[in-house]
């Protein structure tokens, strides 16, 4: 029988099934180069799987067993855009290799003048993709496999019928690297070469997209995904493997369903497809390769959008910036959002200067860098523009160092924010103090006409310990206020706390935050807190701080992290000395009603159910504090416990015997997990405030512990081990904390 008389027969039969009309809609919308490349025993399956399609079942598969771990994999179901490429790397997930196939899209009565992709997906097109496959995963691609693997498409069918295509892109990715990670799959030769061309001739409607290329893991996924990531429409595939080397058909358009003609247009969407299927096999190298992908991608944007140079194509073509960026990418939106996409023009010079550069410079080569670019200034703002956009660089800098070089130290990381802090500081004050004098003229002082005024750090900043998202607690004091006389538009008098005031709020306002809580300016442990004067004199500071003055318990307690960061260095002294002489006094200290405000903060500040690695039991206030306590206990007698930072007062109370060794150690290795574990929730999510562990069962929570270097290959064993170990060290420092102040 004639090939034309079987198919007649079997679109009767199938007919007989589900009504004529249904056949004579599919054999109408489909095109012409389908009916060669199946039996018609087949075409009548796909026919029968078309008219299954509705509300109820936007998805029909077919898995056909073939022999040798082959199989073919049908998928009929509703048109979505990027629907091809996320079942490629559906496929891939599983691990079914694509060795050849077809996908074809079908439009029901071809609406004149060809289809309407303004929507994201066509209206009442359907699509028919049959993939030939190898499978190379583990164990077989049994029933129960194939069971969730309808189930996956299920569930990624829904996404794009939601129109979600974003969350369906990201699902697929990360199960794909998930996939890749464990299977230890090897990156291909960097940027293996992949011929790519254009044809608009040989489909009337659609460009072919030709591409030929070494066939590695997950190939096609990678480079279609590339291609839906820059918004192109995939109608038609053929997809032919032989040996080692790929060569697949794509007829394509954009998103209004025209062509790409554009000789400007083809070489910025082939560049862009073959850096991005490039990037797509270092995932394997982020935290979190959908938020890595994405941030990828609106790098290429951004190179197109400012023109194509070459040297930075070639540095994005190099083995180490495709790694380096994964991990930048794929471990911190905020550092993308913050710094890349604002100072896109620093990133090639940060980027290739990072790596022979210290993680900290030191204060003096960070203030004489700062300086030499303040000369360039012409103008106030001018000086406020120029440090701000410098502190931004070098605070990317140094979290970019620490996220990339794991030989790093916490001590260092903290040190390096610090230094930057304290060198921005000291040239706000500056310039803000030179500012104010040519408007007011200094204010008259005993210390050869130069004002004594001094700023102090406090909080982590105060105790040299600042992590990623820290602010800056600061605390002004001047000298003992005397009035003179002086010219303001004529005769006028003003007194130092007017001027100092005035100087201090020009200070907190010149140094600007990125974000909100990111090098963010802290005012609040002044005397009387918000309520109180921003600049506080010497007597009434001595006043406060003192057995008969306003200060509450807990603010002696926070006076240890004290310590002079830039101004009068003689009024500096003076201040740390008082702080010494009134914290370590040898008074009594209310311990009861520190305990007792310290479970308060555990009942009000912890949601029930929730892991808080801040207030929780065992989080890090208890390390602090039980060092805290003990330094105010015991300070009078050991001056070297006179110290702002914790890992010190935490040496020194085991060098004089006041905390045993065990307590020692597991309180300092707690401490240092906990910090690294706070730096990892706040770089993740770009929030100094939230400390609340995400729950184990998590995607956040599996990239976090990606981000600390659990589960690089297996993800769930890298969950089980981070949480273990979280309960491990918090259970310690509680344990120590409670066995230190049971009494009270």
């Amino acid at each position: 029988m004639a090939r034309g008389e079987e198919l007649k027969k079997a679109m009767e039969e199938a007919g007989r099934e589900i009504g004529r009309d249904a056949v004579d809609d599919f054999l109408s919308g489909m095109d012409r180069d389908y009916f060669s490349l199946y039996p018609p025993e087949e075409i009548g399956d796909h026919v029968r799987m078309v008219s299954r399609l509705g509300a109820e079942n936007r998805v029909v598969l077919k898995v056909t067993p073939r022999g040798d771990r082959r199989f073919d994999i049908t998928v009929v179901a509703f048109d979505y855009f990027s629907e091809f490429s996320a079942l490629c790397g559906l496929l891939s997930s599983f691990g079914l290799d694509i060795q050849s196939g077809n996908v074809h899209t079908f439009y029901p009565g071809r609406p004149v003048g060809g289809p309407n992709l303004l929507q994201g997906r066509l209206p009442r097109s359907k699509i028919v993709d049959v993939f030939r496959t190898r499978w190379r995963g583990e164990g077989e691609f049994d029933p129960p496999t194939r069971k969730r693997f309808e189930e996956a498409l299920r569930a990624l069918i829904a996404l794009l019928d939601q129109e979600r295509f974003l969350e369906a892109r990201e699902w697929v990715n990360r199960r794909l690297i998930q996939y890749w990670s464990k299977a230890n799959k090897e990156r291909p030769a960097l940027l293996s070469p992949i011929q790519v061309r254009f044809d608009n001739r040989r489909s009337p409607q659609w460009t072919l997209l030709d591409i030929h290329g070494q066939d590695t893991p997950g190939f096609l996924y990678a480079f279609s995904n590339a291609l839906t990531l820059r918004g192109i429409y995939i109608h038609k595939v053929k997809i032919h493997n032989i040996g080692s080397e790929a060569h697949d058909q794509l007829y394509i358009s954009d998103r209004r369903g025209k062509k790409i003609t554009g000789e400007k247009d083809q070489r910025a969407l082939k560049l862009s497809a073959v850096l991005i299927k490039q990037f797509t096999h270092y995932l394997n190298r982020a935290p979190d390769p959908a938020r890595a992908i994405g941030a990828f991608d609106q790098l290429i944007d951004k190179i197109m959008e400012k023109g194509v140079s070459p040297p930075l194509i070639s540095f994005l073509k190099k083995d180490e910036t495709l790694t380096l960026l994964a991990r930048l990418f794929g471990a911190s939106e905020f550092l993308w959002e913050d710094f890349l996409r604002a100072q896109f023009e620093a990133l090639l010079p940060v980027l290739e200067r990072f790596k022979n550069q210290k993680l900290r410079r030191g204060r003096q080569t960070t203030v004489r860098e700062l300086r030499r670019r303040l000369r360039a200034a012409k103008s106030f703002d001018d000086k406020k523009r120029i440090l701000n956009q410098y502190k931004d660089r070098e605070m990317f800098r140094i979290d970019m160092a620490h996220l990339l070089d794991p030989a790093g130290t916490l001590e260092e990381f903290s040190n390096a924010l610090t230094d930057l802090a304290e060198a921005a500081i000291d040239q706000a004050y500056r310039i803000c103090d030179d500012e104010l004098m040519k408007q007011e003229g200094a204010p008259f002082t005993d210390e050869k006409g130069k004002p004594l005024f001094s700023i102090c750090g406090l909080g982590k900043f105060g105790g040299r310990e600042m992590g990623y998202a820290s602010d800056i607690e600061l605390l002004f004091v001047f000298g003992r206020p005397g009035k003179g006389r002086r010219e303001v538009s004529g005769e006028a008098e003003i007194d130092h706390q007017r001027y100092f005031e005035k100087l201090s709020q020009q200070i907190v306002q010149f140094i600007e935050a990125r974000q909100e809580g990111i090098f963010h300016v802290d005012t609040r442990l002044r005397p009387y807190g918000s309520s109180g004067l921003l600049a506080v004199s010497w007597d009434r500071f001595t006043a406060y701080y003192s057995p008969t003055g306003g200060a509450a318990p807990f603010e002696r307690q926070a006076l240890i992290k004290l310590r002079r960061a830039a101004g009068s260095a003689s009024l500096g002294r003076k201040i740390e000395a008082y702080r010494d002489r009134f914290v370590y006094s040898g008074e009594p200290w209310d311990l009861r009603t520190a305990l007792e405000l310290r479970e308060r903060q555990k009942k009000e500040l912890v949601p029930p159910g929730k892991v808080n690695v801040k207030y929780g039991a065992g989080g890090i206030l208890d390390i602090e504090y039980a060092a805290q306590y003990l330094q105010i206990a015991h300070g009078s007698r050991f001056p070297e416990l006179k110290t702002p930072n914790t890992l010190q007062a935490l040496d020194n109370l085991y060098r004089f015997g006041i905390m045993t060794k065990k307590r020692w150690k597991r309180l300092r290795e707690s401490y240092l997990f906990l910090r690294t574990l706070i730096d990892a929730l706040r770089i993740v999510r770009g929030n100094a405030k939230d400390l609340i562990l995400p729950e184990r069962a998590s995607e956040e929570f599996t990239f976090l512990a990606r981000r600390l270097g659990y589960g690089q290959r297996d993800w769930e064993k890298g969950k089980r081990e981070l949480a273990k170990e979280i309960e491990r060290r918090m259970a310690g420092a509680d344990e120590v904390f409670t066995s230190l102040f049971a009494a009270g």
